[in-house]
């Protein structure tokens, strides 16, 4: 009996932290939390034969999404980071640092897969998704400028600037439901 109640508990845990995932086959999967898709594979830059390893400058991560043509849709990006963002450990002069919610990467990171704060430890808890790296471009430019961009560490749920190649993750706004071709 005790064995069942366990199992019972840690189904509910798992259900919650993956509630707001919505599998819509063909590589999408629906966050209705924050109302984005998400392409289910995490490196798809590289999948696809972008990028060798999908690792590459803001530039090229932004050419790529912008030019992605995936599951009938066209309207791909890079998540996006909020600031200010008062969840962040750090919010002067910005926010950065663990635990910022605020931004679409960091919200699918602690909020939805239920991750927590790590130091250098691998990413526990991805879901439905596949190939997910360690450090994400995203399309929001840091004040410090000449090319530097937020990114956010799927390795320890770090958000910091950055200004060197990363992986790039595509996500649209809605929810996107793969095109289905009909058979003749």
């Amino acid at each position: 009996m005790k064995k069942i109640i366990i199992l019972i508990f840690i189904s509910v845990l798992s259900f919650n932290a993956n509630a707001a995932l919505v599998d819509n086959g063909g590589g999408l999967i629906y966050d209705s939390t924050q109302n984005i898709t998400w392409l289910q594979d995490a490196n798809y830059a590289s999948t696809s034969g972008y990028d060798a390893d999908g690792e590459m400058s803001w530039s090229a991560a932004s050419s790529w999404v912008d030019g992605l043509s995936y599951g009938g849709h066209d309207d791909w990006r890079l998540p996006t980071t909020v600031q200010p963002d008062a969840s962040c450990t750090f919010t002067s002069p910005t926010s950065w640092g663990w635990n910022c919610t605020g931004s679409e990467m960091g919200n699918l990171y602690y909020t939805t897969l239920g991750n927590a704060q790590f130091d250098d430890i691998s990413l526990i808890n991805t879901g439905p998704f596949t190939n997910v790296k360690d450090e994400y471009h995203s399309g929001t430019a840091h004040p410090a400028g000449s090319g530097t961009y937020w990114s956010f560490d799927f390795d320890g749920g770090n958000q910091v600037g950055s200004d060197s190649d990363e992986y790039a993750w595509a996500v649209a706004d809605g929810n996107i439901a793969a095109s289905v071709v009909p058979i003749p």
